[in-house]
C-alpha cells in the first residue's frame, strides 16, 4: 500500500468546510454550556432542597446516558411531539445540554472551593446575595475553573465528531464522504488524525495561557 495525500487535494476545500462547522458549532455549544452550567451549578449550590433537586436530576441524566442516545432522542423523538430542528441546532442543543452537565461539576466545584472568609466578609459588607454571587463568588470560581473549562470544551470538540451521525456534515461528516469518493479511507482518516489533534491542542494552548493570565497575580 502507499500512502498518497496528493489525492485528497481536490477534497481540502470540503474537509475545511466541515471543520469549520465543528468549531461554529462547538464554539454556540460551549456558549449555551457555559450559560446551562452556571445556572445549574448555582442551583445545586442553593438553600434551596427543590431546586437541588432538579439540578442533580439533570446532570445525572445527561452525564448518565450515551450522547449518541441524547442526539438521537432530539433529532429523531422530538418530531414525534411535534418539535423539529435542523441537524446543525440538534447537534448544538445537544452538545450544550451534555457539555453543560459537566460545566456545572466544574463550576461548582469552583464555588465549593471559595474560603469561607470571602462569602463571611461580603456578607458583613452588606451586599445582597444576587450581588455576591455576581460580583464575587462567580468571578472566583470562573477564574479558577479555566483549566477544567478547556477540558470540557476540548471533550465537545471530540464528541462533535457523532453529529456526522444526524446526517451533518461536520468534519468527520465530510471525511466519510471523501472517502467513499476517493477509496482513501487510510489517507482520509491519517488526515482526521491530525486536524483534531490540532485543534484540541489549540484550545488547550489557549485554556493554559488564559490561566496563567488570569492568575498570574496569585502565584
Amino acid at each position: 500500500m502507499t500512502f498518497d495525500p496528493t489525492i485528497l487535494e481536490p477534497y481540502l476545500g470540503d474537509l475545511a468546510a466541515g471543520a469549520r462547522l465543528t468549531a461554529l458549532a462547538c464554539a454556540l455549544a460551549l456558549a449555551g454550556a457555559l450559560v446551562l452550567g452556571i445556572a445549574v451549578a448555582l442551583m445545586r449550590t442553593a438553600s434551596g432542597s427543590q431546586a437541588r433537586r432538579i439540578a442533580n436530576l439533570y446532570v445525572d441524566v445527561f452525564r448518565n446516558v450515551p450522547f449518541i442516545v441524547q442526539l438521537f432522542f432530539l433529532f429523531y423523538g422530538l418530531p414525534e411531539i411535534g418539535v423539529e430542528l435542523s441537524a446543525f441546532a440538534t447537534g448544538v442543543l445537544a452538545l450544550s445540554l451534555a457539555g453543560g452537565a459537566f460545566v456545572s461539576d466544574v463550576i461548582r466545584s469552583g464555588i465549593l472551593a471559595l474560603e469561607p472568609g470571602v462569602l463571611e466578609a461580603a456578607q458583613v459588607s452588606g451586599l445582597s446575595r444576587l450581588a455576591i454571587y455576581r460580583r464575587i463568588v462567580l468571578p472566583i470560581a470562573l477564574r479558577t475553573s479555566i483549566r477544567p473549562l478547556g477540558a470540557v470544551f476540548v471533550n465537545l470538540i471530540l464528541t462533535s465528531s457523532i453529529l456526522s451521525a444526524i446526517t451533518l456534515n461536520e468534519l468527520t461528516g465530510a471525511a466519510k464522504i471523501v472517502a467513499s469518493d476517493t477509496f482513501a479511507p487510510f489517507e482520509v482518516y491519517a488526515l482526521l488524525l491530525v486536524v483534531y489533534a490540532f485543534m484540541t491542542w489549540l484550545v488547550s494552548l489557549a485554556s493554559g495561557a488564559l490561566h496563567r493570565r488570569l492568575n498570574r497575580n496569585l502565584a
